[in-house]
């Protein structure tokens, strides 16, 4: 029997030493069962006892740190597994005044944190997980819309920048509940470092301040991950901030694993395009994979896709992922 952990080998990964294999993680949505605790982490579990990752990244909605400040949504079939918006809260400039600090322990948030303190209890020590945190400006969007966002940020700016203060606030009160589940980090998405829909001067005045701002609430976390959601990415903007896993989409920009390891200094997460993942056969992911362990001459690198898993995705390519990855001791 291996001496490695699953801890142990992520820590490896991260500290560029070479492990008894890569650390391997794959993570969807989960529709429906997002609703509700017991069904989140059940489905989670489920998950992990099939497939063995390395870690596990909690699935959540994306609405979820919104609803409770009145945002409406609903699942229509999305093979991403995520939930179309049938009501925002924010439709004019003025109605940023109206959020307040939410707290976890009430309400969508509260199914979430006991989501986390339930597949804490299930997964115990031999394998990490980590909670999804939204960045402010992505829950601004989910709130508004993305262009009227955007338009509210350039035209009412003081009004703005106090809503993004409570949004910070709010997450941090979340951050601090999750920690008490047990989590090993967080996974941070942003989805607004990216050309052309924010200006490089935008996102260092609305973004890059409240991003380092959750992060230090999450820095007595060990396995910290940020993601770098879609194309056209700003990756030397967020690069250095102080996580131990950057994951981006790296089959579909223009950074390259082996770029972006230049840039940042713990590992990164991805090798193969969630939509390549979901083709009929293996053989195209098996080949995105053996290219990531050439890329990176298997070091730094936490083998999986740069966003989430299809629902549909075929169980053989994730079996055929699976066993590749066993291959490589």
């Amino acid at each position: 029997m291996s001496d490695w952990s699953k801890r142990k080998r992520l820590e490896a990964a991260i500290a560029g030493k070479r492990a008894d294999r890569p650390p391997v993680a794959l993570w969807r949505h989960w529709p429906g069962d997002d609703q509700d605790a017991h069904a989140l982490a059940a489905a989670h579990v489920k998950w992990q006892q099939d497939w063995a990752w390395d870690f596990v990244k909690v699935g959540p909605a994306s609405s979820y740190s919104v609803v409770d400040w009145g945002l409406k949504d609903r699942w229509v079939g999305h093979i991403e597994g995520t939930r179309d918006y049938t009501h925002l809260p924010i439709q004019t400039p003025f109605d940023w005044d109206a959020l307040k600090p939410l707290d976890p322990g009430k309400g969508m948030l509260a199914t979430q944190i006991e989501a986390l303190r339930l597949m804490g209890m299930a997964l115990g020590q031999e394998t990490p997980f980590i909670a999804t945190i939204f960045s402010p400006l992505s829950q601004a969007k989910h709130l508004a819309g993305n262009e009227r966002m955007l338009s509210h940020m350039r035209a009412h700016r003081p009004r703005f920048r106090q809503a993004l203060e409570v949004i910070t606030e709010s997450t941090v009160r979340f951050i601090e509940a999750a920690k008490a589940t047990g989590i090993s980090g967080i996974y941070y998405a942003i989805q607004h470092a990216r050309y052309p829909l924010m200006s490089r001067e935008e996102y260092l005045a609305y973004g890059r301040e409240y991003d380092l701002r959750l992060l230090a609430a999450a820095s007595d976390l060990w396995l910290n991950v940020l993601h770098i959601h879609s194309t056209d990415i700003m990756f030397d903007v967020v690069a250095e901030y102080p996580v131990a896993v950057v994951n981006w989409h790296d089959r579909e920009t223009g950074w390259r694993l082996a770029d972006g390891l230049q840039w940042i200094k713990g590992a990164a997460n991805g090798g193969i395009d969630h939509w390549t993942l979901h083709q009929e056969s293996p053989e195209q992911t098996l080949a995105e994979a053996q290219d990531a362990m050439l890329q990176t001459d298997g070091r730094r690198l936490v083998l999986g896709t740069g966003c989430v898993a299809m629902t549909t995705t075929p169980l053989r390519n994730i079996r055929a992922l699976r066993e590749f990855v066993n291959g490589q001791r």
